[in-house]
Formats: C-alpha cells, structure tokens, sequence
C-alpha cells in the first residue's frame, strides 16, 4: 500500500489560510486609506472591504474544491467561510486596537472629532453632543474595539457567504442526502 505525501485538506486549514490572507489584506488597505487621507468612516469606504471578504470567501471554496474531491456542500462552503472571517477578523481588529493604542493614538481622536462635527452639523444641543460623545467613548475601549471588530467582521462576511457559498457549491452526487 503506498502512503501519499499530499497533504489533506481541511475545511478548517483552508480558512485558516485564506482568512490570514483576507486579515493582511484588510491591514494594507486600512493603511492605503489612512495614508491617503481618506475618511475611513465614510459610507463607501466601510463597505468596499466586502469586495475583497467576498473574494477571498469564493478563492477559498474554490481552492478546497479544486485540491479536494471536486465537491463542496453549502454547509462545508459556510463553514469554510465561517474559518476565513474568524481568523481575518482577528488579525484585522488586533492591528486596529494596536495602531489606534500604539501607533497613532491622535487617529482616534480625529474621528471622535469628526464624529462630534457630524452631529453639530445634524442640529444636536451641546448636552445631546457631550452625552453622545460618553457613549461613544464606552465602545471606543481597545477591548470593545477588539470584540466588535470580530464580531462584526464574522457577521458581514457570513451574510455575504450566504450568498456567495450558493453559487460555489458543487453536491456530490455519490452522497446521500
């Protein structure tokens, strides 16, 4: 009996790889539209990084197709995707926490001033202003910053792989259902 060298692949090693790719990714971009200047909070610029969660979701259940039996379940495709936004989520929310405690820490405060001038320019009294801004500060915490960059990282990607994992997925015929 001949032993293979290959290794298996795994739904779990696939999105991990991917979701380290997609992570790296999110970092580069996030500079790219730092160090241009663009106001990261606008309302484009939040959602143009599903285009590549979207990419990198497909990438990789075509991968574990291609290295694998030539199959994907919509459950295997979901569960892939559910590894590659863990994992992306983690590393882009880490460097946020780290580049907004460590290395611009003035960055933080332009956005809250960005956000006190946004609700200026919506009418708001000093006091509506000053309580807004308190509440804000409680979630801006590097550990709040942290969860609710994972969470909603894995939950933006998960609804688009909803989507996308319908038109990825490949049934094999041999399976019972």
């Amino acid at each position: 009996m001949e032993e293979s060298n290959t290794p298996e692949i795994t739904i779990r090693g696939t999105g991990i790889r991917y979701g380290a790719i997609l992570g790296l990714i999110s970092i580069a971009y996030f500079m790219v539209l730092v160090l241009t200047g663009v106001n990261t909070a606008d309302g484009w610029v939040r959602w143009s990084g599903l285009i590549f969660s979207t990419a990198l979701v497909i990438l990789g259940q075509m991968y574990y197709k291609q290295s694998g039996n030539g199959y994907m379940s919509y459950s295997q495709g979901l569960s892939l995707a559910f590894w590659v936004s863990l994992i992306s989520s983690v590393i882009s929310s880490a460097f946020t926490v780290l580049y907004l405690t460590v290395i611009d820490p003035d960055f933080a405060q332009m956005m809250q001033d960005m956000q006190m001038q946004a609700m200026e320019e919506q009418g708001l009294s000093e006091e509506q202003i000053e309580q807004g801004m308190k509440i804000a500060a409680k979630f801006t915490t590097p550990p709040m910053l942290f969860l609710f960059g994972v969470i909603g990282g894995i939950f933006t990607t998960m609804m688009v792989a909803l989507v996308t994992t319908f038109f990825t997925k490949k049934e094999n015929p041999n399976m019972p259902e």
